[in-house]
């Protein structure tokens, strides 16, 4: 008997190898909508929006908006899984970097210094829709400016939150971590398979 499937809204290749890691069935729900409608799912933050509260939102968007689409698309009903990712520095969402300086001066700004990796995970099915979040803290190692120019013209930094992706290169500026390597990543496998299993998919 094939295990049963589910959505995955999302683009990052990253989520979807740790998916694959503990054996979730899954397709990928390119977030797309209908004509005549937004695209994607706004994430501009919300004047005196908590870090915390902005990323269960976007995630929990992700996850209803993804559901949603299933009729528009005419694709069987299953539950959607979306995951949003962002960095708070001292109560200060640092998000993808614009451009290859906006990458660099972030990079300054983290250098040295510790601050919270926050992703928060959804699930959906029509019927309800829940959340984790998973909060952790990652200190950096002092950089040097030619340590940050290498890094950003590897090109890894400019689709990541914080300017940076533990798994690759900068797993060398990584000093110390508390919490969840998976969540730092982007999707925290313990609390995606807790998810999973409220929504009666084995995990």
């Amino acid at each position: 008997m094939l295990p049963p499937r589910i959505y995955l809204a999302s683009r990052s290749p990253r989520r979807r190898e740790l998916l694959h890691q503990i054996g979730v069935a899954f397709d990928t729900l390119l977030f797309r909508a209908p004509p005549r409608e937004d695209a994607d799912v706004a994430e501009d933050v919300l004047p005196g929006e908590h870090p915390d509260a902005y990323v269960v939102r976007v995630a929990r968007a992700k996850a209803q908006g993804g559901w949603a689409r299933l009729a528009w698309r005419n694709l069987v009903p299953r539950p959607v899984l979306s995951a949003d990712t962002t960095i708070d520095l001292d109560g200060e969402i640092i998000g993808k970097p614009a451009d290859e300086a906006d990458a660099a001066a972030i990079l300054r700004r983290l250098a040295g210094r510790s601050h919270r990796v926050l992703t928060a995970i959804a699930m959906a099915d029509g019927q309800r829709i829940d959340h984790r979040l998973s909060v952790s803290e990652v200190r950096f190692g002092e950089l040097s400016d030619e340590d940050i120019r290498r890094y950003v013209s590897s090109g890894e930094p400019m689709d990541k939150a914080g300017a940076y992706g533990i798994q690759g290169r900068a797993g060398a500026f990584i000093a110390e971590i508390r919490g969840s390597y998976t969540g730092i990543v982007g999707l925290p496998l313990h609390e995606t398979a807790q998810l999973l299993r409220e929504f009666g998919y084995p995990a």
